[in-house]
């Protein structure tokens, strides 16, 4: 299994596509487009499957990380409340990009609205030879996220040197 994409609710799509392309990075491969509530085509159909009879619309861009994972950005017409995070919810809660310049995209975060949760922490600081570390950031709009400096399997692997 390999992981796709993963779908992003935003509150402004020109802010949000601002936001994940100057402040992190992606890259956009497809602009903002309108989708309307309708049954003609099977994009209409497949809507109305997720949002349920009278969604209204939304607006959709797709972005893509540098190794290939989907950011789909989806502004909904009528359901605009900041999200909070709810952690007594069952749920995904947060997604992680890794990168190896944490000042400078800690800085772009702040600078395209975006807000820094907690200070860089490093996952093992009682053993020198490991140095993978994360912070915890949110977008705009109140969607958490993490960097890594590390891969996922460095981080975790018990061998990881």
């Amino acid at each position: 299994m390999k992981m796709s994409h993963v779908g992003i609710m935003v509150g402004d799509m020109d802010k949000a596509v601002e936001f994940y392309t100057k402040a992190l990075g992606l890259k956009l491969v497809m602009e903002n487009t309108k989708v309307v509530e309708e049954r003609e085509t099977a994009i209409g159909r497949m809507c109305i499957a997720v949002f349920g009879e009278g969604f209204k619309g939304f607006n959709i861009a797709h972005l893509v990380t540098t190794d290939g994972i989907g950011v789909e950005l989806f502004e909904m017409v009528d359901r605009q409340e900041r999200h909070e995070v709810d952690f007594s919810r069952i749920g995904i809660f947060h997604f992680s990009l890794q990168t190896n310049d944490f000042a400078g995209a800690i800085k772009r975060t702040e600078e395209f609205g975006g807000k820094v949760r907690m200070d860089i922490m490093r996952y093992h600081p009682e053993d020198d030879s490991k140095q993978a570390k994360m912070v915890y950031l949110e977008d705009p709009f109140g969607n958490l996220f993490e960097l890594y400096s590390h891969t996922y399997e460095e981080t975790y692997a018990s061998d990881y040197e």
